[in-house]
């Protein structure tokens, strides 16, 4: 069953390790991440299926990583002790691709052991307490927006109707170009990108986010969109009341965290 959902940023800079001067610049997200990492507790998933940007992707598929067990680095970053492992759900991983390859749906399997940045960020803060949970690692593909859309909602009857407690995470920042100090520079598109995505999420506008124009999301250098696509699909139909418990863009790049409360 689904038991739990949400957005978190991706930036390394939110692990304790990293953030030591910068850290106090991102306090209210910080905040957040911990009020949704109690959320996820109290949840008690045995397992997370994470939407983020992971090592291997492909044009024209979505891929499931299967392997075992999966280390998070961070190491571009200048940690070399962030030391968090966890394990596959392969009963669960087994089930969703033989669905999805039923329904018709472009996946494939990779092996993966070393997640990225995002990953570690999202999960290594969200499960400091939750050592024994599983993860079920889904990287998005290169596909229009319907596509993905689509594609939440082949994962939905497998996660609604498991036996086992599934949280979905999705993990990705918003616009990379908000101002000229922005890693990407400065696009008009950018503070555009974050007013609608955050309209979008209060209102569950499901309409409203696939129609989203392809080139200024492009020109927003966004890391969420695919994701919030995949989720948005998976959450159609089900009830659920909309949380965002921060939004800041301290370095020129949108954080938000956002509960998805199932109803």
């Amino acid at each position: 069953m689904l038991v739990f959902a949400a957005l978190a940023p991706s930036s390394p800079l939110l692990l304790p390790s990293i953030h030591k001067e910068k850290g106090v610049k991102l306090q209210k997200t910080l905040d957040a991440m911990k009020k949704l990492g109690e959320d996820l507790y109290i949840s008690h998933p045995d397992a997370i299926l994470l939407l983020s940007e992971h090592p291997t992707s492909f044009e024209d598929a979505f891929s499931i990583n299967v392997s075992d067990p999966y280390k998070f680095d961070v190491s571009a970053f200048g940690d070399l002790g962030f030391n968090k492992t966890l394990h596959p759900d392969i009963e669960t991983i087994d089930r969703l691709q033989r669905s999805l390859r039923k329904q018709n749906q472009p996946i494939t399997l990779t092996t993966d052991q070393a997640l990225d940045h995002g990953s570690a960020a999202a999960i290594g803060l969200l499960t400091e307490n939750l050592p024994d949970v599983k993860l079920i690692p889904i990287t998005f593909s290169s596909l229009d927006a319907k596509a993905h859309f689509q594609f939440g909602q082949a994962l939905k009857d497998i996660v609604v109707n498991s036996d086992k407690r599934i949280a979905i995470i999705i993990s990705g920042d918003l616009s990379h170009a908000l101002e000229s100090s922005s890693p990407a520079g400065y696009s008009k598109y950018g503070k555009e990108f974050d007013e609608k995505i955050t309209e979008i999420i209060s209102q569950k506008n499901t309409a409203g986010l696939i129609a989203m124009n392809q080139e200024k999301i492009n020109q927003a250098q966004q890391t969420i969109y695919p994701q919030l696509l995949i989720l948005f699909g998976l959450l159609e139909r089900i009830s659920v009341k909309t949380h965002i418990l921060s939004y800041e863009s301290p370095f020129g790049v949108g954080y938000m965290v956002a509960n998805f409360e199932i109803r």
